[in-house]
């Protein structure tokens, strides 16, 4: 006799975005009158194709995309970065040119906002001290106001632009700005609070949702299921199936969802009492991890999940200038905190279900 398939719901999912490398340039003690800073990606890929952007911070908490005309984007894409998307402007580049050397950062942009007004980013690092570069997960996500996803932006090889051997030139208008300094040493030396990754991992979790939920059909007692972006684990008690992991695949470094206390079916989980666990996600152990708590109950038709990153990032600092900086800079750790996923799945039929789902900040 054939074993019957079982339906297992899964409601978790992780996007990843390719992108080259990245920079991020401030001037918020400096500032001009529209912009506090810049930020050079890199894209060479089959989603975006192959170019260079620059997303321009305002001093009004939004952002303005210039971007080559090379490059495919979504404005969607820009929800979760400040207070929104004002501008996306395709632009001609008199310069677009940014590399990470042994010896530092080279760079070297020069554009006319949609001002009318040129402006320059230009640095020439050449130190000839080893650099001691390490994981972060950058604190992006700190000023979206309407976010339509967790954004986890994990930036491998990160370091800062060290001072000493370097030009770093930045103007607006004709008008020199001064770029932000860390206000502390790092690895003893002094540095510009011009930072960068040439690896970084840009992923979305569970971006905002309303559609039809597809399950996944196990064999009594499989293990694991897998596809080309995904790797799940099963865990199966009484006969029960549910998701102990979910690994996304990519070209960087895996990320995983981890529920230590395993999340439920819920085609299967009886409607008797609030179900509550726990989960961990995960990359690069460089780059730390994120902790939360989740609550799930089912009734008739509908299953509703409350889900919150309440432990905040756990990095792991491998040196005392790490610790120093995640304890004084408290958005580093606490951002995630303030995000909360709501779901609600309707169970129509036996295998048919949907799912509206959203952020926001709390």
């Amino acid at each position: 006799m054939e074993n019957r398939k079982i339906a297992l719901i899964n409601p978790f999912v992780i996007n990843v975005a390719p992108m080259e490398r990245l920079l991020l340039v401030n001037i918020e003690k400096d500032p001009d009158t529209v912009y506090i800073g810049f930020e050079p990606q890199v894209f060479n890929d089959s989603i975006h194709g192959k170019g260079h952007l620059i997303i321009a911070w305002r001093q009004d908490g939004k952002v303005d995309v210039y971007h080559e005309g090379s490059l495919t984007l979504q404005r969607e894409g820009y929800d979760i970065v400040g207070k929104g998307l004002e501008n996306m402007v395709k632009t001609d580049f008199f310069s677009a040119a940014y590399e990470v050397e042994e010896s530092g950062v080279q760079a070297n942009y020069q554009f006319d906002d949609c001002y009318g007004r040129r402006v320059s980013i230009y640095i020439n690092e050449n130190n000839p001290k080893k650099r001691k570069p390490f994981g972060l997960l950058a604190p992006m996500g700190d000023a979206a106001e309407n976010p339509s996803a967790l954004p986890l932006i994990l930036l491998h090889d990160f370091y800062f632009v060290r001072k000493k051997a370097t030009e770093l030139v930045i103007s607006i208008d004709n008008k020199l700005h001064q770029p932000d300094g860390l206000p502390m040493p790092m690895d003893g030396a002094n540095m510009f609070f011009s930072r960068y990754s040439p690896c970084p991992l840009i992923a979305r979790f569970n971006p905002a949702f309303d559609g039809k939920l597809v399950p996944l059909h196990l064999s009594p007692g499989q293990e694991r299921v897998t596809c080309s972006e995904y790797d799940i684990d099963i865990q199966w008690e009484n006969q029960q199936a549910g998701i102990k992991r979910i690994i996304r695949k990519n070209g960087i470094h895996p990320l995983t969802l981890d529920f230590p206390d395993t999340f439920p079916n819920i085609h299967t989980l009886k409607s008797t009492r609030p179900y509550e666990g726990s989960f961990i996600i995960s990359g690069d152990p460089t780059t730390g991890s994120i902790k939360g708590h989740y609550t799930l109950e089912k009734k008739e038709d509908a299953t509703n999940i409350t889900l919150i990153p309440s432990g905040g990032w756990i990095p792991k600092p491998t040196k005392l200038s790490l610790r120093f900086l995640y304890t004084a800079a408290k958005i580093f750790k606490h951002w995630p905190k303030t995000y909360q996923w709501s779901a609600s799945i309707f169970h129509h039929k036996d295998t048919d279900f949907s799912m509206n789902s959203s952020w926001e900040r709390i």
